[in-house]
Formats: structure tokens, C-alpha cells, sequence
């Protein structure tokens, strides 16, 4: 039986009893949410507990098999995403909704009805925007925007709109730390305005700091309701995954002596510069830095994804400048990309197909594709994955993200590569997830490979690497053993060029 909790506040909205259900699954159970004007609530659970469901009934693009929604204590029936946004709620998914070719303010104005007034528009848009505390020229194309100035767009056009119940969806995940702490006070002055807010993360540090209340949910139903400065992130967890994690990282490998990657002067043009490091058989070195240090830029020199200009790279002792994913992988060297879904996955394909794509010499003769090998190989690995075996023929795009990861674990263990480059392993993934891809990145440094591993979560990257770089303008600005007395604060120092205060 689901719980429920009700706040001593009148809230201006209540959703109450709301179920929904799909073939075969009950996404939501007879969830109850209350939200307050001038609150926060923080949104959790793992993948599939019914956030996204409950967000999606919420905002119209799902009606509900049972239950009722109030705002300002009366009924309220939200049957489509206009009737949604008419009454007062906006969301912000984690995908922007922007129209990359439209202007600032086409895009601002792209919901309204009646004849377009450009001037009024223009002048409006500049105006919302400047109360958010943000200068964005309103004549500007949405896709010459960064990811942060985005936000701050969509975040106006919901003041446009009047609304009072702000949704955002994992608004963190391709934000730097500057941006998300000026997210952070946007959200703030937001609420000491009077907005009501639910803020959706699986980042449970964002969610103990930036929230009034935080509500857990576990099987389409409310398994907690927390007041976030009484709690602690381990009953958080615990809250989530029904029991204790065994700490949120698994212990370190002892890294051997064998150099199984070197890099000496890699770069390319000015997105990399002269970048040098060796990581050792059993040993993951993190990477980190600010969005647009170089990072990810410098895993696809790596990969062969994009071609080196200079430098050098040696696998166990044989150069290499791969100029492609193909040369590389023949060498070894594979990668998880930052994007799975856009980069990594054929999503319409199957699980087995998508698990043997560079497997397939080990899977064909004369030409033809034995699929019984290619299952049976899967399903070895799967039960190492913990990924349901069962689900061979289904679509990778009906794998949750920890899933989808797993299936791209499972195809580069078949393949045996000796350096495995992760770029944000866990981004969109929840706790529970999170500590089994940490377990098998822990299984593979046992194994005596070397993990290039680049993520913007600093605790993710001090819980995992046994040395740190820091990366600012395309190169390596500083070098650390990550050893006890090691803080973010210098880490972030560093990537901000703040070494010297």
C-alpha cells in the first residue's frame, strides 16, 4: 500500500490517488504530491519508480487511469499539455524543447496565440530573461546558445506564461559546476518569488542543498516524504533502494606497474593541447574540469573518433594515432560516449545485435550470422551485468539508462579491450545503478585494465580514480593522487584557474 503525507501548509497543488497503468506494468499506484507556493519539492527514485509518469500526468501528456489533481483547492482536469500550461504548470525536461533554428524570442512566444507583434515580443523576451538575472540577446538563434542559456529560456518562457508550478526534469546533467550554482540562485530567487517547484535529480547532493522537502518514490508509489534539512544522504539511499549500499563506491584496485596507455603531447588544434599521462594496468585515472575543458574532446583522439595533429600514443608499448573508432578498437582501446543514446546505441535494434555489433568476426562464418552465438554470448555476460537475460530480442530503446549502460559494458568485455575510456558512465542513471556500474568498472581494473574515466561529478570521480587530472583550456592543468586529505575545493580551484586564492 502506497503512503501518504500531506503538508500543515494550504499547497497550491495536490495530486491525489493518482494511478496509471501499461501493459503489463502499474507505473503508478495511488501517488499523492503535495507543493506549496515558494517551495521546492525534490523528486527522487530509481529508474522506473514513476517520476517521469507522475511528471508526465502532471503536465498533461498522460491521463491517468484513476485519481484527481487540484490547484488552489479546486479539481483540475489536465487533458492535454496545453490545458496544462494554460493552467499555471510548466516542465523543463532534460532533452530541451527549443527549436534550435528559431530566435530567443520566436521560441519564447512559440505557444501564444494570436498575430505576432515582433517589437512587443522582442521587448518582453528581454525583459524575462533580465528578471532571471541573465543577458541573452533575444535576436539570437536558440542553437548558438549554451546548454545553461537554454534553461534560462525555457525558464522565462515559463514566466510568459504565468506559471506557478515549475517542473525540471535532471536540469544539472550537461551543466557546469558555475552554471548549476548559478541555476542554483535562479531557482532561489524563483522561490522567494512565490513559485512552486519540483526539482527532479539524480544527483542526491542537489537534492539535500537546493530542496525545501524531498519525496521518495519506489514502485509507482510514495515510499517516503523527508523535510530535506533532517536527513541524511544515506537515508536517502536507503529510502530509494529498499536497503544499505555497502558505501556508494566499491574499494579501489591496487593499480600493477605495466603502462598499458601514454600519451605525450596529444593534441588537436585548440580544443586539445599538448596533453600528456600514462595510467597503468588496474589503475583509473578521472578526468575532470569545467563544460568545455577539453574533456570529452580529448577521450575521441583517444578513440579515433576524431584525428590527433600531433603527439603521440602508445598501447603497451605499440604507437598508435588512430584515425578511426575501427583502428583504435584493433589496437584495444574502446569507449562508452558521453551520449548512449545518440553515440553508442542502435536504439531500434535489438539487444543481442546491439551487443554483437563489433563482435561479429567472432560471430559469423562464411559470411552469415549465427544468432544462437550471439545470444548465447550475451547471456554469459548479461548474468555478469545483472542485465535480464531474458530480454535478448527486445529494443535497446526499452532498457532503462543503467541497462543501456550494462548492455555496453557486456559488448566491450566480449571484445577484451585493454583500455576502456568512459565518458560520464553514470550521467541519467540512479544510485542503485550507479553502484553496480561502479562494481563492474572496479571488476574490470581487477582484470588488469586501465579506465580513462571522465565525469563532471566530483564525488563520482574522488570515489573511483586513484589519480586525478584537471583539465582547463584543452590541457592538463593539474595532476593529484587522490589520497584522503583531497578536497573538491581544490580540485575545482584548479578548474576555474583559481590555484593562486
Amino acid at each position: 500500500m502506497c503512503k501518504s503525507t500531506t503538508d500543515a501548509q494550504q499547497p497550491i497543488l495536490k495530486m491525489r490517488g493518482i494511478c496509471k497503468a501499461y501493459p503489463g506494468v502499474q507505473a503508478l499506484g495511488g501517488v499523492d504530491l503535495d507543493l506549496s507556493s515558494g517551495e521546492i519539492l525534490g523528486l527522487v527514485g530509481e529508474n522506473g519508480a514513476g517520476k517521469s509518469t507522475l511528471m508526465k500526468v502532471l503536465s498533461g501528456a498522460t491521463y491517468p487511469d484513476a485519481g484527481q489533481i487540484f490547484l488552489h483547492q479546486r479539481p483540475c482536469e489536465l487533458e492535454s499539455p496545453r490545458r496544462a500550461r494554460d493552467s499555471g504548470i510548466a516542465i523543463i525536461h532534460q532533452e530541451m524543447s527549443l527549436i534550435p533554428t528559431l530566435r530567443v524570442w520566436e521560441n519564447m512566444f512559440l505557444a501564444s496565440r494570436g498575430w505576432v507583434r515582433r517589437a512587443e515580443e522582442v521587448e518582453e523576451t528581454r525583459k524575462l530573461v533580465g528578471l532571471l538575472g541573465v543577458d541573452i540577446d533575444p535576436h539570437k538563434l536558440c542553437r548558438d546558445l549554451s546548454v545553461a542559456e537554454q534553461q534560462v529560456v525555457e525558464i522565462a518562457a515559463a514566466l510568459q506564461i504565468d506559471a506557478q508550478v515549475l517542473i525540471l526534469d535532471e536540469p544539472t546533467t550537461a551543466l557546469s559546476a558555475r552554471e548549476a550554482e548559478r541555476l542554483q540562485k535562479l531557482l532561489g530567487k524563483l522561490k522567494q518569488d512565490g513559485m512552486a517547484i519540483i526539482y527532479i535529480s539524480h544527483r542526491l547532493e542537489e537534492i539535500l542543498e537546493w530542496t525545501d522537502r524531498v519525496q521518495v518514490l519506489r514502485d509507482g508509489c510514495t515510499e517516503d516524504m523527508f523535510h530535506t534539512s533532517q536527513i541524511e544522504r544515506a537515508d536517502l539511499i536507503r529510502s530509494m533502494v529498499g536497503e544499505d549500499l555497502v558505501g556508494e563506491f566499491p574499494p579501489r584496485s591496487r593499480s600493477k606497474e605495466q603502462v598499458l596507455l601514454s600519451v605525450s603531447g596529444l593534441g588537436r588544434g585548440n580544443d586539445v593541447r599538448s596533453v600528456c599521462f600514462d595510467v597503468k594496468a588496474g589503475e583509473i585515472v578521472g578526468i575532470t574540469g569545467l563544460v568545455g575543458s577539453g574533456r570529452s574532446e580529448l577521450l575521441r583522439l583517444l578513440c579515433g573518433a576524431d584525428v590527433a595533429t600531433e603527439g603521440t600514443m602508445m598501447i603497451d608499448g605499440t604507437a598508435l594515432r588512430p584515425r578511426s573508432p575501427r583502428e583504435a578498437l584493433e589496437q584495444g582501446v574502446c569507449m562508452l560516449p558521453e551520449d548512449r543514446k545518440a553515440d553508442g546505441l542502435f536504439l531500434e535494434r535489438s539487444v543481442r545485435e546491439n551487443f554483437a555489433v563489433p563482435n561479429l568476426h567472432r560471430f559469423s562464418r562464411f559470411g552469415l550470422i549465427r544468432e544462437a552465438a550471439e545470444s548465447a554470448a550475451f547471456r554469459r555476460y548479461a548474468s555478469q551485468m545483472k542485465l535480464a537475460s531474458d530480454r535478448v530480442e527486445s529494443r535497446a530503446v526499452t532498457l532503462s539508462g543503467g541497462n543501456q549502460q550494462k548492455l555496453l559494458f557486456a559488448r566491450w568485455l566480449c571484445r577484451e579491450c585493454q583500455v576502456i575510456l568512459l565518458d560520464e558512465p553514470t550521467r541519467g542513471i540512479d544510485v542503485a545503478a550507479r553502484y553496480e556500474i561502479y562494481q563492474l568498472v572496479r571488476m574490470l581494473t581487477d582484470e588488469g585494465k586501465a579506465v580513462v574515466m571522465v565525469s563532471s561529478d566530483l564525488s563520482e570521480v574522488m570515489g573511483m580514480a586513484n589519480r586525478i587530472l584537471v583539465m582547463r583550456h584543452g590541457t592538463i592543468a593539474a595532476e593529484f593522487e587522490n589520497q584522503s586529505s583531497l578536497s573538491q575545493r581544490q580540485i575545482m580551484d584548479v578548474a576555474f584557474g583559481n590555484e593562486s586564492s
